[in-house]
């Protein structure tokens, strides 16, 4: 096992899930890994990061149209 070459804070709460989602063998930087990339490859995931990040657009420029209409 490689030394860290970086720490992060997390919450208890996030600790706590990743306990629960932690298997026998792995660490902490494996748990991670191994759930983001099961993200990543989860189409309904990767369609719904899509869409949210879609909508924060659409947001950002409604609220930029309503700013230019006030002018």
């Amino acid at each position: 096992m490689s030394r860290p070459n970086t720490q992060i804070c997390v919450s208890n709460r996030v600790k706590q899930i990743l306990d629960r989602r932690r298997r026998a063998d792995e660490s902490y930087n494996d748990v991670l890994e191994r759930l983001l990339i099961d993200e990543m490859s989860d189409p309904v995931s990767l369609h719904r990061k899509r869409a949210r990040l879609r909508r924060r657009a659409r947001l950002r420029r409604l609220s930029t149209d309503d700013i230019n209409l006030n002018e």
